[in-house]
């Protein structure tokens, strides 16, 4: 099988270059790689060139559009008889398509998900944020798990589809805000079977500081409301607890200014979920400053998913604005 590998570039060349130093690694290399530079004013094409003695590269400019359609530039040039997304801030283990192919062989998936983790060579804030976008405490928890809510929805950072599900469901209809669920919802609709693959992870970077993390989980909120609005059955009691939590941190805030008795309750439930992180981080990565920084990223990532959620649902649903 011909695996054909897409990643949408926009002002990264550095991780590009470190990516495809990851894809040079593997061991199955019956791959095409195709990367679609979407409308970058810091284009890649130097770094791209450099691997083109050491992949089967391909290397595309197009005007900014977003990642969704940057994919569907490359899903249409590819040739591969499955597809497959990367973003541009993963590393791939030299086993991944090894791990892909073999799963696919035993058990056919016309479209499959992998779980993201921390590299080693990640900073500690980077380490915080995969803990906090992974965590059983936070919403994290629901992403690359058999074992979560309701459907399983492969998510863009690490995705594939086969080249059946391209001619028949085409490719995304958004282009940011929720793409990858829409179109993951899409696929289930018409019938393909969709899975996780559990040790097809990645090495996903995400955010280098809190601020572009904010920034990042508020778009998210927002995305989820934006998913709403073309599938209002996708909406879960779970989606609400980052808004429900803001909304008790926000309380937690004001009885403790009025010295209100229920502030003593508040402040006993969020120390008890501050120490559940911090032990569980430590637990996992082996660092007490990782574990410190885990608290502040899944208080970040609660309550700017929160905020996010809150502000279109407000707006979207409540006041019906467009």
């Amino acid at each position: 099988m011909l695996f054909s590998i897409i990643i949408p570039l926009y002002n990264r060349p550095q991780e590009i270059k470190e990516l495809l130093e990851t894809l040079v690694l593997q061991t199955y290399k019956q791959f095409e790689v195709l990367v679609i530079e979407d409308g970058s004013v810091k284009d890649a094409a130097a770094i791209v060139d450099s691997f083109t003695d050491k992949l089967n590269v391909r290397y595309f400019v197009k005007p900014n559009e977003g990642q969704g359609f940057a994919r569907n530039f490359g899903f249409e040039r590819a040739e591969g008889d499955y597809f497959i997304i990367f973003d541009s801030d993963c590393l791939i283990p030299p086993d991944y398509l090894e791990t892909v192919n073999n799963s696919l062989q035993s058990n056919w998936l016309d479209a499959y998900g992998g779980p993201d983790d921390a590299h080693p060579s990640f900073t500690p804030i980077q380490k915080a944020i995969s803990y906090s976008m992974t965590s059983p405490f936070t919403t994290g928890g629901i992403r690359g798990n058999k074992k979560g809510i309701g459907q399983f929805h492969p998510r863009s950072f690490n995705m594939g589809i086969s080249r059946q599900v391209w001619e028949k469901a085409g490719g995304f209809i958004i282009t940011r805000l929720g793409e990858d669920i829409e179109y993951s919802i899409r696929i289930h609709s018409m019938g393909f079977k969709i899975g996780l693959i559990p040790d097809a992870k990645v090495y996903h970077k995400r955010r280098t500081s809190f601020y572009q993390f904010y920034k990042q989980l508020h778009f998210f909120g927002r995305a989820r409301i934006n998913i709403y609005k073309f599938f209002p059955g996708s909406l879960k009691l779970v989606h609400f607890f980052p808004a429900g939590f803001t909304l008790l941190l926000a309380f937690t805030l004001v009885s403790n200014m009025l010295m209100w008795p229920v502030a003593i309750l508040c402040n006993f439930l969020l120390a008890v979920l501050i120490l559940l992180i911090f032990f569980h981080a430590w637990s996992k990565n082996k660092s007490v400053k990782v574990a410190f920084l885990s608290i502040i990223a899944a208080f970040i990532q609660l309550t700017a998913y929160g905020l996010g959620f809150i502000q279109d649902f407000w707006k979207r649903v409540i006041f019906k604005q467009s």
